[in-house]
């Protein structure tokens, strides 16, 4: 009940903005942090806090639109049709929340293994930070789209 309504307002419209803005940072942050060395000591602190907020905005827009999909299934406001595009919207909902949790965890033990060396890792252990990082913010990313284009084909369709 907690993600469910706050004055009457459903919880995910007023959270699901933070997971659109926040994954895709965390995404092109581990991207630039695994990438650019230099820049390591510059932007470790950005991506720390983003690898733990993206993920925690992430986890609630899908635990607030599973509530949101539970009260419009059982007061029966949704078609057979829009029930799929919901279905759908809610699959794409919990990847996104399960890659950019991901993509936190692996960003944080990046940063945590270089806070205080950019170059502490030899370089395979760095190149394969890089690869895990692109390949996870590359599927945050599509997911974080995904997700945001069936919500909006669920709310502004016509079905």
């Amino acid at each position: 009940m907690v993600f469910d309504q706050v004055n009457g307002l459903p919880v995910h419209a007023l959270v699901l903005h933070a997971a659109v803005v926040f994954v895709p940072l965390l995404a092109l942050g581990a991207i630039v942090y695994a990438l650019v060395t230099l820049w390591r000591p510059k932007i470790g602190w950005a991506l720390g806090l983003l690898a733990v907020i993206a993920p925690i905005s992430a986890l609630v827009a899908k635990l607030s639109g599973t509530e949101l999909y539970n009260r419009l299934i059982d007061e029966e406001r949704v078609s057979p049709a829009g029930r799929a595009i919901l279905d759908q919207h809610m699959d794409y909902g919990s990847m996104t929340a399960w890659i950019s949790i991901a993509l936190g965890v692996v960003s944080l033990v990046l940063v945590a293994l270089t806070w205080r060396n950019p170059r502490a890792l030899p370089r395979v252990a760095d190149l394969a930070f890089a690869v895990v990082i692109v390949v996870l913010a590359g599927l945050s990313a599509y997911y974080v789209f995904k997700t945001g284009d069936s919500g909006a084909t669920a709310v502004w369709g016509s079905y």
